[in-house]
């Protein structure tokens, strides 16, 4: 994003977050301030329960003289402290991480509640409200960006993109020798938090065309915990379902595979065009094949290319088809190369 470390540079600097401090976009953001701000303070948590991150955040921020700092830098849900705190930092500049909106999220992404309900409503205040405040307003894509612009008539001027970036202390190139009893077998790995717009039904159900192909084995990381997913996942010897890894571990784990699904692949969530997966920055830093869903979203900063191939998003069979294409091509060099 052009002009984002003027933002930041020489500049006391308070970073407020209410996501866990290890998520991968505070990561991005504190590096940066610690590289750019003559001074800052984190207030953050590792706390896994989002309550008492909250409770600590909140406490903190009570505790901070906020007029000593010259910015003020929210990261991940903004909407939960700019409302109910932006009086302690009038005069300072205010920049806010607009990763996520929360009557898009909740209201079409998730669908928890109705647009037109009290609550999407309020949602929506939160959300425009927040914005409204801001001096400076990032977000993860150009395409967000614009949705941001129209559905809130937020000032363009005023939004910025900054795309994602892997953790390059965990996620690097390296080469993971697979188990004795997958060590000739074509490894496809897919992780996720399993959540709609991922299209995590579409995964399974390639996995489940899939699943007697015995040249390929799968690596699902992600907890499924819907009843309507659980109906649909495929049992074989040729997948292997891992509910939850550590970063470190599941970078092995991607360190073994031959092929990534990164996706989006859910085709009915506008959301999921809007947006590049967190997993594609890792899978590219780490230099895997991977899979995209084809959407303007994903379209901003990949190509095809031998790395990276896109796919109809929502059509499984477009998807198993990919993966079945891409393992007779490593097949064909691989006999051209032993020839």
């Amino acid at each position: 994003m052009q002009g984002r470390d003027s933002f930041l540079k020489e500049k006391k600097v308070l970073f407020i977050t209410t996501k866990n401090l290890d998520y991968i976009r505070n990561v991005q953001e504190i590096k940066k301030v610690k590289e750019r701000a003559k001074e800052y303070v984190v207030i953050g948590s590792y706390n896994k329960y989002y309550f008492f991150r909250l409770l600590v955040v909140f406490v903190r921020i009570l505790l901070t003289r906020t007029k000593d700092f010259d910015t003020v830098f929210i990261g991940f849900a903004p909407q939960l402290i700019v409302p109910f705190w932006g009086w302690k930092w009038k005069k300072s500049n205010v920049i806010i991480d607009f990763f996520i909106s929360l009557y898009d999220t909740l209201c079409y992404d998730r669908k928890r509640v109705s647009a037109e309900s009290t609550v999407g409503r309020l949602l929506y205040y939160l959300d425009k409200k927040t914005l409204m405040a801001a001096d400076y307003v990032f977000c993860d894509t150009n395409a967000h960006g614009k949705y941001f612009i129209e559905q809130f008539q937020v000032p363009e001027k005023k939004v910025h993109t900054w795309y994602l970036e892997a953790n390059d202390s965990l996620y690097y190139p390296m080469n993971v020798k697979k188990p004795k009893s997958i060590r000739n077998k074509f490894v496809v790995l897919y992780c996720g938090g399993v959540f709609p717009l991922q299209g995590v039904d579409v995964v399974l159900r390639v996995m489940n065309i899939l699943k007697d192909e015995t040249k390929l084995h799968f690596f699902f990381i992600g907890p499924i915990k819907d009843k309507n997913l659980k109906k649909i996942m495929p049992i074989s010897e040729n997948i292997t379902y891992i509910k939850w890894l550590s970063q470190d571990k599941l970078a092995k784990y991607i360190g073994m595979a031959d092929l990534c699904l990164a996706g989006h692949f859910n085709s009915s969530i506008e959301k999921a065009t809007r947006t590049i997966p967190g997993k594609a920055y890792i899978y590219q830093k780490m230099g895997k094949k991977m899979i995209l869903g084809e959407n303007k979203a994903n379209r901003e900063l990949f190509e095809e290319s031998d790395q990276v191939m896109f796919v109809q998003m929502g059509d499984e069979k477009a998807l198993a088809d990919k993966i079945a294409d891409t393992l007779e091509k490593m097949e064909t060099f691989h006999n051209e190369v032993n020839v």
